[in-house]
């Protein structure tokens, strides 16, 4: 066993006006999960910074609704996300404050059968005004009547869609950042969501949405011949951090010799009946309250990855365990400062027309 006795714990001093990063900076010489959210910031710096690097983000639960989505926006808008995959809540929910609604501060001990009676759905301590969410919900039926009934549609190509649409309404929610930022949004549980309930809504009208999943994962899985390196971001677990994981360890399915075009960085695990190339993620963040020991992907830890092919061993992997609504403003805000004068070039892995 190697012990640094140089690695030593800095104990923080208290003093004024000090930057977010700054502070970030001195909880990384400290412990716990707040040296784990410094870190955090710090690989997201190196992920930004490596020109090779494409970085996917993966956004879960129900955040949008506490006040989050225009961090994912910020993100969008200065190309810190090259393909993202989130949950149909968070790039709908945010639709309802984007048109012009609201949610609301409550409380977690209610009488949630008089919330009922008037109206309000609860999200913990938020609510939401369910006439919101259903307008949110027709304005996306709306969109879908626009649409060619006879197309089979990946989720990408119909959220590319209708973010360009929600651009011709001065809707600026995250679809239509990503829209105008020309990044793909991939959403694998598409139907889980408002968007399933806005096609029940057009079928009622006569319009059939078809969406192909096995569209969408081809589409999806083979972005990875357009990429060197990956940095992975997780926010919460879920279907999207499984997506994304499976992109350095599936992708090679695609191919019959088992290995991607144009990647060399691969790792070959031999001995499983045809040997594999997997491409390791280099950089991962997650940040999560979900816990290892249960067995569950959400909580699953990167050494478990490893195990895999899906993390690389000496890559730059930190998991915080922390609630996104701590941890992401303060993530975003450190980084702001960091980045202020980087300008990062998108990968734009997709040409619209």
């Amino acid at each position: 066993m190697n012990i640094n006795k140089d690695k030593k714990v800095e104990s923080i001093e208290v003093k004024k006006n000090r930057k977010i990063s700054e502070l970030l900076s001195l909880m990384e010489n400290t412990g716990f999960q707040g040296k784990n959210l410094a870190k955090t910031v710090s690989v997201f710096e190196n992920m930004v910074r490596n020109p090779d690097v494409t970085i996917l983000f993966g956004y879960a639960a129900s955040l949008s609704t506490t006040g989050q989505w225009k961090i994912i926006n910020w993100l969008l808008d200065n190309n810190y996300i090259d393909i993202l995959v989130p949950t149909g809540a968070n790039i709908s929910e945010d639709i309802v404050e984007a048109m012009g609604g609201s949610y609301l501060q409550y409380s977690q001990n209610s009488n949630d059968s008089e919330l009922f009676e008037k109206g309000f759905n609860r999200y913990y301590d938020i609510l939401g005004d369910e006439s919101e969410y259903l307008e949110m919900t027709e304005l996306i039926a709306e969109f879908i009547l626009t649409l060619d009934g006879d197309y089979i549609y990946s989720s990408r190509e119909f959220l590319k869609y209708f973010g360009d649409w929600l651009l011709t309404k001065n809707i600026d929610s995250i679809v239509s950042s990503a829209a105008r930022n020309d990044v793909p949004i991939f959403c694998p549980a598409f139907a889980d969501s408002p968007y399933g309930d806005a096609a029940l809504i057009a079928k009622s009208k006569n319009f059939n949405l078809k969406i192909d999943a096995i569209k969408d994962y081809t589409e999806y899985m083979s972005l990875a011949e357009k990429v060197k390196e990956t940095g992975v971001v997780y926010i919460g677990g879920g279907v999207p951090k499984d997506w994304i994981q499976l992109f350095s360890v599936t992708a090679d399915l695609l191919y019959s010799d088992r290995k991607v075009p144009s990647r060399s960085d691969g790792r070959i695990r031999k001995n499983i009946g045809k040997d594999e190339t997997y491409y390791p993620h280099k950089y991962a963040i997650q940040i999560t309250t979900d816990s290892p020991q249960w067995g569950s992907l959400s909580g699953c830890t990167f050494e478990e990855a490893v195990s895999w092919g899906k993390e690389d061993p000496e890559g730059q992997l930190v998991q915080c365990y922390c609630d996104a609504t701590i941890a992401l403003p303060i993530f975003s805000h450190a980084l702001c400062e960091r980045l202020d004068n980087f300008k990062r070039q998108g990968k734009k892995l997709f040409k619209f027309f």
